[in-house]
């Protein structure tokens, strides 16, 4: 829901209205009547989990993992 104010009411009520936004109210300021800004609360990123990832998951590695395919060897020079 957005409560629409007009800048003087804004100005007048600011502390009011920034902990307003915070618990979630959205506030359309106008100046003379139009659309003038937003007050609204600000959403943290979440935080990506790198390190841990896959934790308690089960991998296999296959035992040919390592190796290259022939053809590919070949063309590195790794085999004759």
């Amino acid at each position: 829901m957005e409560t629409h104010l007009n800048i003087s009411q804004a100005k007048a009520t600011f502390s009011a209205v920034v902990e307003r936004a915070a618990a979630g109210e959205d506030f359309i300021i106008t100046k003379m009547g139009k659309p003038y800004a937003k007050v609204t609360k600000i959403e943290e990123p979440k935080k990506k989990k790198l390190l841990g990832l896959y934790e308690g998951h089960d991998f296999k590695i296959a035992d040919d993992f390592d190796e290259w395919p022939e053809d590919i060897a070949r063309a590195f020079g790794m085999i004759d």
